[in-house]
Formats: C-alpha cells, structure tokens, sequence
C-alpha cells in the first residue's frame, strides 16, 4: 500500500493520527505501518459503534453428560487400541496456541518460555512437550505439531525452540506459524498506537487458530498427508496430556465431530465454562452465563447436572473445521489494560482497563458442530493451568501439582 492510499482509507474511517508520525520515520518504518494499515480489519470498528460483540445470547441449555472416568478406564485397552492405530497411521495432529505473553506472570517474554523449575530448569514449553513425547514413546510414532505464535513473540519463540532442541521433539514434525493480529481501541473509537511506526495490535482470540492455520498453508499440508483429526490446547497447562491414545479412540469411537477433555468441577460456583447442549447442539455455558438453579441443579444420585468444566484440550474433525471456516465466528468485544502512545507520543502504561480488544474464541467453535464426546480427565492428573504468579490457578499451586504426579522442579 502507497502512503496516498492510506491515507484516504484512514480518513474514511476517521483515523487519521494513524498517520501523525509517518513523515518522521525510516523507510523502515514507514513500510511497517503502511502494511499494518493495508492488513487492518476495519468491521472490527463498526462492532465498536453500538459496544456490541456479536455474541448472540444462549438458546435452550440442557445438560450434557460425560464418558466419565470409571468408564473409561473400563474401556481403556479398546480406546487405546483404536487410538494407537489412528496416531501410528498419521491420522492426528496437534497444535499448540501459545502466542501470548506471561504478563500476568510479571514475564514480558513468552509464556511457554517461563522456568516453572525450582532447582532446575523446567520451562512450561518443557512440560508439554515431554508429556506429547510420553505418547510419541508409547505408540512409537511421532506426532505433527504445529506451534501457534503471534507477530510479538514469534521469532523468540522458535529462537527458545533451537536453542533448547526442541527439548528432545523431532524439528522435523514441529511447525510454527503466526496467529492473525486485530487492532485494539481507546475508549473514544480511535485505534490505539504503541509507537510511532506501529498499530496496537494483539493476537484475536484463540478461535482464531484453525483461520491462521489455513492461511499458512498448513490445513493442505496435513490433508495431504493423511491427517484426519486435529487436537488443540492451550499452553498454560503444563499437566496436560496431549493426543492420548484413549482419548482419541474415545472421541473416534464414539462418532463426534469434536471432543473435549473436562473435569469434574471442584464446587458449583467454581469459575469455568461448562459443556452442555444448547438447542440440540453441543455448547460452552461461562460460569456467569449461569442461573443459580443451573449451577445447583442435581441427579437422583446427588451429582451436578452442570458439572464437567472444559479445560481447552479439543479434538476436531478437519473435514468439519473446513465446514464451518466460512461461517462468522461470533467476536467478542474485551475490555484491557492497553499500552499506547498518548497525545504528545509519550508511551503509557495504564493501570487500569482503557479500551477494547477483539476476540475469536474456541469455545465458539464448539457449538458450529453436531456433536461432541464430552470426556473425563482427573483433575490432579491432568489440570495445572498457570494463569497467576499466586494464589488460584498460578505457578505455585502448578508446580505442587507437578510434585504430586512425580515430576521433578
């Protein structure tokens, strides 16, 4: 895009400061911010308008069971029989979002890049892929694995990679590519600069994923060879066990479009989504979403009739991800904390929420399937998110549930 170009499109849209520092740059610089410019999604600013996401709100829930622990470890040999088969014959693939930062950590690099170790190295990208080589050792053949970066921490990201081997991971079945980037925006409309040659831009969402994929190229390469099935999993999870043999034979067996590892939740008003059916179709409830009846309600046998929370570890049908890539997913309007350049091009960093970014979420993907096969994973074996530095959910209560499943901080 020429700078003429630009131009009319920003003041079509009222965004002109875009431009305010454009005559002091390099040539660098300015081809930077002209492309940021030409890549900008500009219905983004339309949502902002009415303060509107384009969630709809829920239809008709109803709860939606599990194939629960005791089950399968009943089945297990079976699930594992037909998911070995599957994983030896190249029919899985995983992919593993981690484009963001540990802010939350007081770690301004990657979060997977993050020494979750106490006396020796243990980094949360360490923990994940030692615990896919667990499965790549059991069934003996390796799993394609594909690493969703962003624009901000990409090249660290595949640098922290090289320098450590890939932690033991074959290079040749690991894959990287960039997550696609929305503009964030002040309070008053206008898009948020976080320097003189650069648009605030933040990943969009973690159901951004499978359009990213795509666009990489890299939904081709996997049908071409063979791949079937796609896992996905979030990165602060360092107990989470990936492509397991039971859990993709339980998801192919039981003919789903989808699965999702759940837990049982800890108590009703514990904080997670919950998946249930929603009109007929498998769904995701956010703990807000809920009445007190839902959150209360039980069987004959005292049990939740809500009480399997998701724990983002999904396994889709790739013929039913391209189904639905052409459908809008709904985008979710957030309100953050936003680095930005202020009026006089001073650089601030707020303390409190001043604008909005824009989101895609997996969990919106669930609900564009028919089905899903909702199953069981123990909690201490298999949930360890790292979401603070303490208290709930954060480094110290991860690395206690590592001690407790025998891995060595």
């Amino acid at each position: 895009m020429q700078y003429q170009e630009a131009l009319e499109l920003v003041r079509r849209h009222g965004q002109e400061h875009l431009l305010q520092y454009y005559g002091e740059l390099e040539e660098e610089g300015k081809k930077k911010l002209l492309d940021q410019i030409a890549r900008l999604d500009w219905g983004l600013l339309d949502l902002l308008k009415s303060r509107k996401s384009t969630e709809a709100s829920k239809g008709h829930l109803e709860p939606l069971g599990a194939l629960e622990v005791d089950e399968i470890e009943r089945r297990r040999d079976y699930f594992e029989s037909v998911g070995t088969k599957a994983l030896q014959d190249g029919k899985t693939a995983a992919v593993l979002l981690a484009g963001g930062q540990g802010t939350r950590l007081g770690f301004d690099k990657p979060k997977g890049t993050f020494c979750i170790g106490v006396n020796r190295e243990l980094y949360i990208f360490q923990c994940l892929i030692q615990n896919l080589m667990d499965v790549v050792r059991k069934v003996n053949a390796w799993v394609p694995l594909y690493i969703m970066t962003s624009e901000k921490n990409n090249e660290e990201t595949i640098a922290f990679f090289e320098e450590h081997a890939y932690f033991g991971y074959h290079p040749d079945f690991v894959r990287f590519f960039k997550q696609e980037m929305a503009p964030s925006v002040g309070y008053d409309g206008k898009i948020l600069m976080e320097g003189k040659d650069s648009i605030s831009l933040s990943p969009n969402g973690n159901g951004g994923w499978f359009g990213s994929l795509q666009k990489a190229g890299y939904v081709e390469q996997m049908k071409e060879a063979g791949v079937e099935w796609i896992t996905v999993f979030a990165v602060d999870n360092v107990l989470q066990r990936i492509n397991d043999p039971a859990f993709i034979g339980a998801v192919i067996d039981s003919g789903a479009e989808c699965g999702g590892k759940v837990v049982r939740k800890a108590d009703p008003n514990e904080r997670v989504g919950v998946l249930c059916l929603e009109d007929g179709r498998p769904s995701i409830v956010e703990y807000y979403e809920m009445t007190e009846d839902m959150i209360h309600l039980r069987d004959e046998k005292g049990n939740l009739l809500y009480n399997f929370g998701v724990i983002l570890n999904y396994m889709f049908r790739i013929d039913r991800l391209e189904a639905i890539a052409g459908k809008t997913m709904p985008i979710h309007i957030v309100e953050k904390k936003i680095p930005h350049l202020d009026e006089s091009g001073a650089l601030i960093k707020p303390k409190t929420e001043n604008g909005y970014k824009f989101e895609a979420l997996v969990l919106d993907m669930i609900h564009l399937m028919n089905s899903c096969c909702s199953y069981e994973v123990v909690r201490e074996r298999e949930f360890a998110p790292v979401k603070n530095l303490h208290g709930v959910d954060s480094v110290d209560t991860a690395r206690a549930l590592l001690l407790k499943n025998g891995v060595e901080l």
